[in-house]
């Protein structure tokens, strides 16, 4: 049994001082929480079956929901959805046109999918975004009925890469955080019709945003109960009062490493150390190489810790891959701790348009650990054929202990489930 002692000064003085000892006391309540949990056996692997719903290139995304409404996880993946819990290939309803695309050198037209109910029926609607700089629409469930399901455009340019969908204000209203017409913000619906078009609120002044910009995400950076937004060259703080015009402050920090491009992947406010200090974790370069976390010191400076880079030798297991396009982060092992989920993007460029274009496409979890205020990731292999696409979910389902991944990119369209017992 390990026991966690608190000390802390009696009387803060400041609010400075106040959300630090409030993180201090989190992070304590944490560690005991985490020594009484009880843990996957350290020595037992996490294996995953998988499952190849289609080889054929759809989308750059896929998703969970339950679009059938019997209680149970499906997915989506491209133009199709593949019911659970056993995802057979042959019990797939298509639910918009099918368009499908060349491995190596065409786009899809189908970067993002989010499932999500719009219109508050009780059954899970599908978003998808399109490729960069292109619309976000959702598809209306016609609960059960077989077809396409109805279209509703929402909004007409979403920029960024890496789109996130979420509740970035807390207030169960999910948003789509990106970037749009050179600006960094979100898009939320504003009318009491969801299938209106939603409005794009700027955070930031017009800058050298667009389409292809790499790397955004949200969360909880200075610990103030407010989700802020992460970009790669910094953090933008929202404001204790949010009105949808006035800009949020930025601090700015370098989140990627310029030698493997101007951005990455989904980003993540997370406390890694255990500190009380929100820290961040990304990809350093969505088409070249580099995973990291920045530990957010006490200045509320950040320094880069390197997880894997463009060497074996920069990982402690020797790991190495290129364009992490993809990151998702969750407890796989129940520990308590979030680890990440990446792997390499298949063909993002073709066969010939990155580095180590024809290299495994790889899909790895990476183990948080923490020992005495150290921190480590272990990294483990969970499959060399399959990949990340622009984005990589990873849910427990169905009552599930050891969280299922699903993957859809120009590889095609995979789920990988864990084994009987885990």
């Amino acid at each position: 049994m390990t026991i966690v002692i608190l000390s802390l000064d009696p009387a803060p003085s400041t609010e400075h001082d106040r959300r630090i000892m409030n993180r201090t006391i989190a992070a304590g309540m944490l560690a005991l929480l985490i020594c009484a949990m009880p843990l996957h056996a350290a020595d037992e692997p996490i294996k995953w079956k998988k499952i190849v719903l289609s080889t054929t290139f759809y989308s750059e995304g896929a998703n969970f929901g339950d679009f059938n409404h019997d209680g149970k996880m499906d997915v989506v993946s491209g133009p199709y959805w593949y019911e659970g819990p056993d995802f057979n290939p042959q019990k797939r309803h298509e639910f918009m046109p099918v368009e499908s695309f060349k491995p190596d050198g065409q786009y899809s037209k189908n970067f993002f999918a989010f499932s999500y109910d719009f219109n508050g029926d009780g059954w899970d609607d599908i978003m998808i975004i399109g490729f960069p700089g292109q619309d976000a629409a959702w598809y209306e469930n016609p609960k059960g009925k077989e077809g396409h399901w109805v279209r509703h455009e929402i909004y007409d340019n979403v920029d960024d890469e890496s789109p996130q969908f979420g509740d970035l204000f807390k207030n169960g209203k999910p948003v789509i955080v990106c970037c749009s017409h050179g600006h960094i913000g979100y898009v939320q619906q504003e009318d009491s019709d969801p299938t209106q078009p939603w409005k794009f609120h700027a955070v930031s002044p017009k800058g050298n945003y667009q389409k292809f910009t790499h790397g955004i995400g949200f969360g909880d950076v200075n610990g103030d109960g407010r989700n802020d937004i992460l970009e790669a060259t910094g953090w933008w703080e929202q404001p204790e009062s949010v009105d949808g015009k006035t800009l949020w402050k930025k601090h700015e920090v370098q989140f990627f490493d310029p030698k493997q491009g101007n951005g990455g992947s989904q980003m993540y406010a997370y406390d890694v150390n255990g500190d009380g200090r929100p820290d961040v974790i990304c990809a350093l370069g969505a088409h070249k190489y580099g995973l990291a976390w920045f530990e957010q010191k006490m200045d509320g400076t950040f320094e880069q810790h390197l997880i894997m880079g463009e060497k074996p030798e920069d990982n402690p297991q020797g790991v190495v891959f290129s364009e992490p396009h993809a990151v998702d982060l969750i407890d796989v092992n129940g520990d308590g701790l979030m680890d990440i989920v990446t792997g390499k993007r298949h063909f993002a460029h073709g066969s010939h348009g990155d580095p180590d274009a024809m290299a495994p496409s790889v899909l790895y979890w990476f183990e948080l650990k923490r020992d005495n205020g150290k921190v480590s990731y272990t990294a483990h292999k969970i499959d060399d054929d399959s990949g990340v696409g622009t984005q990589v979910i990873a849910r427990r389902i169905d009552g599930q202990k050891i969280p299922s991944i699903v993957v859809g990119n120009k590889n095609g369209t995979f789920v990988f489930v864990p084994e009987t017992g885990q």
